[in-house]
């Protein structure tokens, strides 16, 4: 059981399970009803996602290294507030009982806040695993090296 890390509009793998999408908004043009048949997600859990504001600012100009850590620092200081963390606590604790994924529909993931909510996850103890082959990347209670 585990938790995979995925693009949102990609395709499903076969033991995928449930897609929580970590986004601020739902895909454009896409009708409520249509978001899991077409691979978006199937339950939409905007509070794992940066603010409006810090999205804002993040696509407001290109992505510099300098940009990225000031994003990195804000994101993470977000995901500190209680109710970010009870949220993750839950994912940490269904990713020992079931498979299922998380993701937004960013294409670079090392500059995305995907990137760092897994790192979040894994440091709390979820089992995550790659988001296309399944393999184990982190498991509770083994450090793993950071993923970019």
């Amino acid at each position: 059981m585990a938790i995979r890390v995925v693009r949102l509009g990609t395709p499903r793998t076969p033991d995928e399970g449930l897609r929580l999408g970590t986004v601020r908004r739902p895909p454009r043009g896409v009708r409520k009803a249509d978001w899991g048949r077409r691979d978006y997600f199937d339950v939409w859990v905007p509070e794992l996602a940066p603010s409006e504001e810090l999205r804002a600012w993040a696509l407001a100009e290109p992505l510099t290294p300098g940009r990225w850590t000031s994003y990195r620092r804000r994101y993470l200081a977000q995901m500190r507030r209680p109710e970010a963390q009870r949220l993750i606590g839950l994912l940490v604790a269904f990713s020992s009982q079931t498979n299922f994924s998380v993701g937004c529909y960013c294409e670079d993931a090392s500059h995305c806040h995907r990137s760092l909510l897994r790192t979040l996850l894994t440091e709390q103890g979820a089992t995550i695993a790659d988001g296309d082959s399944g393999h184990i990347l982190g498991q509770a209670g083994v450090t793993q090296p950071e993923q970019p």
